[in-house]
Formats: structure tokens, C-alpha cells, sequence
């Protein structure tokens, strides 16, 4: 009970050397490969799964977009393995750390707008000024939208730091709360563990959840430039 709640959030260290780049290399280790003709159950349902995913993603995009298919379908792979890693006792989410976000969101979102200033400038330019807007309020509206155009990846960084930042306090509170209660009432015990399951497969999902709409916003940006 007297841990720091942030403790988790701390980039963890090997002999005083960051160990962030380890972790962050450790999930692609674990997507499993073949080398035979015929794969097994495990690689076929994974290939399955990514075959939706990019079809999914994909299906919106025109031959120019779809260049981008091997970037997000990793991209969306990394986030779900990390994540997932995440929820484990002891271990270390990089997602919870908003430069890790920033460094993912930030050329993802530059690559595509500059995809959409070299491609098509007049359409580019085109979504800084609606059509019909009074004079007037031309100077406010180009401000507006240029404002709304570099805070789009800060959006997709703080908007995944935050779900897993804040389902992850909310699960070392209530399991620091089922290890104080477990000495002085055993009902109220089971009944915040089975919370505490509940609040997992939850974190599960949102896990997951989170991964599809940071990867789905990105190709969202890429279709409007493309």
C-alpha cells in the first residue's frame, strides 16, 4: 500500500542502463513464423487476423494509400502486442509513456500530410477555408484549421496514453485494495477479486480497442490526403 502508484510508469533500467528499447524490440519476437508449405493453426488464424485487419483498413484507400498497408498493419500489430504485454504482473507498458505516442503519432500524421501537400495541394489547402465563408471571418477560420491540423497528433498520443494510463491506476488500486482487504473481511475480498477480473478482460478489450483506433485515425488522415 505504501508503493508509489506511478511506480509502474517508470521506464525501468538494467544495471542503470534504460531497458525501453529492449521492451520495445521484445513483442515482434513473439509473432510466431513458418517455414513450411503448410502452416499450422496458430499462423494460419494470425494470418487470417491480419488479412481482415488490412482488408478493413484498406478497403477506403486508392492504389496510392494502399502503399502505406505494411506500415499500418505493423503499426496496429506492435500497439496490440505491447499493450497486452502491458497487463501483465510486473512488466512495463511503453504506451503509457506520452513520448513513445508522440514519436509513433507525429511522423505517421506528418507523412501523410505531406503526402497530401505533394499529391494534391489544391485539396490540401482547400480544407483550411470552407467554401461559402463570409470574409470576415476568413483570418479566424484559416487560424482555426490550421490549429485543428497540428493538434491532430497530439490527439492520437494523448488520447491512447490516457486509456491505458488510466486503466492501469484503476487496476493497482483496486488490486492494492484486495490485499488490504484480504486480512480483515473475506466476503468483501471476493467481491472487489471478482471486480478486479471483470476490470482485466475490460483492460483487455480496451487494449485492443485503443490499438484499432489509433492505426484506424491514422489511415483516416491518410484518406484525406490521398
Amino acid at each position: 500500500m505504501n508503493e508509489n502508484l506511478f511506480a509502474s510508469f517508470i521506464a525501468p533500467t538494467i544495471l542503470g542502463l534504460p531497458a525501453a528499447v529492449l521492451i520495445i524490440l521484445f513483442p515482434p519476437l513473439l509473432i510466431p513464423t513458418s517455414k513450411y508449405l503448410i502452416n499450422n493453426r496458430l499462423i494460419t488464424t494470425q494470418q487470417w487476423l491480419i488479412k481482415l485487419t488490412s482488408k478493413q483498413m484498406m478497403t477506403m484507400h486508392n492504389t496510392k494509400g494502399r502503399t502505406w498497408s505494411l506500415m499500418l498493419v505493423s503499426l496496429i500489430i506492435f500497439i496490440a502486442t505491447t499493450n497486452l504485454l502491458g497487463l501483465l504482473p510486473h512488466s512495463f507498458t511503453p504506451t503509457t509513456q506520452l513520448s513513445m505516442n508522440l514519436a509513433m503519432a507525429i511522423p505517421l500524421w506528418a507523412g501523410a500530410v505531406i503526402m497530401g501537400f505533394r499529391s494534391k495541394i489544391k485539396n490540401a489547402l482547400a480544407h483550411f477555408l470552407p467554401q461559402g465563408t463570409p470574409t470576415p471571418l476568413i483570418p479566424m477560420l484559416v487560424i482555426i484549421e490550421t490549429i485543428s491540423l497540428l493538434i491532430q497528433p497530439m490527439a492520437l498520443a494523448v488520447r491512447l496514453t490516457a486509456n491505458i494510463t488510466a486503466g492501469h491506476l484503476l487496476m493497482h488500486l483496486i488490486g492494492s485494495a484486495t490485499l488490504a482487504m484480504s486480512t480483515i473481511n473475506l466476503p468483501s475480498t471476493l467481491i472487489i477479486f471478482t471486480i478486479l477480473i471483470l476490470l482485466t478482460i475490460l483492460e483487455i478489450a480496451v487494449a485492443l480497442i485503443q490499438t484499432y483506433v489509433f492505426t484506424l485515425l491514422v489511415s483516416l488522415y491518410l484518406h484525406d490526403n490521398t
